[in-house]
């Protein structure tokens, strides 16, 4: 058994200011760590393709997809709200991001391969329907959800975020769709500020406070996803795979270790494989200390396999 790892160098080629931590050398962690763990002989490596502009319209306005476009500069860089910006290269890289996702969704659907991960940025979970924000420009695992709904006939599809900020962009973009179940874990009182208050009933959110350990991670996750998610008999499930919570990485103030991430990797497939033939697609979202991610990345497929 192996896993399928999708990624391109275009990816590299979103290229952020020196200070800004969404940065190339994230790919570049991930790889090395894959390598010096041995880890890598179990992997199958594909090179991603762009994602059709048909699949970025299911999730996103053609406004937002129009702004994107406009916003790429020729030369340097252009802020299109606090913490986000465009370089020349932006837009292939979130098209190559998002084609990931749509490559990784073919792959589990058509092949022998059941598990799929996309080493991929900028990162996705934060693009709403209409904006983008938090270092994303189009929303890749809602990309991955309705791909698989429109072009795979699938009529449940799972979504389970566990970066440590709430990934408001999915949401808006899922909520109330019953065919999608989304299930995400978030430091409370923390960027983007949202996912308390949440209503929609395909919507499980566990906000946990600054200092969140392991345990208790575990045991609010187990208690408000996996019975969700047994009840709604995924026929996919697609994981938002955020590092950020992890002790070492200085965005949050959780303090997850890769065992944690390991865990919640294992009991993930247990549902697949109860539910879906085992069929899993993760994309990368948050982690930005180089080596804690290369490590939880690690342990995550591991945990998959």
């Amino acid at each position: 058994m192996s896993i399928v790892v999708f990624s391109h160098d275009d990816c590299l080629k979103h290229i952020p200011n020196e200070q800004h931590p969404e940065c190339p050398a994230r790919i570049e962690a991930i790889n090395d760590q894959l390598i010096r763990s041995g880890f890598d002989f179990v992997l199958i490596r594909k090179e991603a393709t762009e994602a059709p502009w048909e699949a970025i319209q299911a999730a996103h306005s053609q406004a937002h997809i129009d702004f994107i476009r406009a916003e790429i500069p020729e030369f340097d860089h252009e802020w299109i709200d606090p913490d986000t910006l465009v370089t020349p290269g932006s837009l292939n890289a979130a098209l190559k991001a998002a084609g990931a996702a749509v490559n990784a969704v073919d792959d589990v659907m058509t092949t022998l391969n059941k598990q799929a991960f996309c080493a991929v940025r900028p990162p996705g979970h934060h693009a709403t329907r209409s904006k983008a924000m938090g270092f994303c420009l189009f929303n890749n695992i809602a990309v991955a959800a309705y791909h698989a709904i429109e072009q795979h006939g699938l009529e449940r599809v799972a979504i389970v975020d566990f970066d440590v900020h709430h990934g408001n962009g999915t949401e808006d973009i899922v909520q109330g769709d019953d065919r999608i179940l989304f299930c995400s874990s978030f430091q409370q009182a923390f960027y983007p500020f949202t996912g308390e208050d949440s209503s929609a009933s395909n919507v499980h959110n566990v906000p946990l406070p600054a200092g969140c350990k392991g345990e208790q991670w575990q045991q609010a996750v187990s208690e408000k996803w996996f019975h969700a998610l047994d009840q709604f008999q995924p026929q996919l499930v697609l994981i938002s795979a955020g590092f950020d919570g992890h002790a070492e990485d200085d965005m949050s103030q959780f303090l997850l270790k890769e065992e944690d991430y390991h865990w919640i990797s294992v009991k993930l497939k247990e549902i697949a494989d109860k539910h879906c033939d085992g069929r899993i697609v993760s994309t990368l979202e948050g982690g930005y200390n180089l080596s804690a991610l290369g490590r939880s990345v690690v342990a995550h497929l591991k945990g998959l396999l």
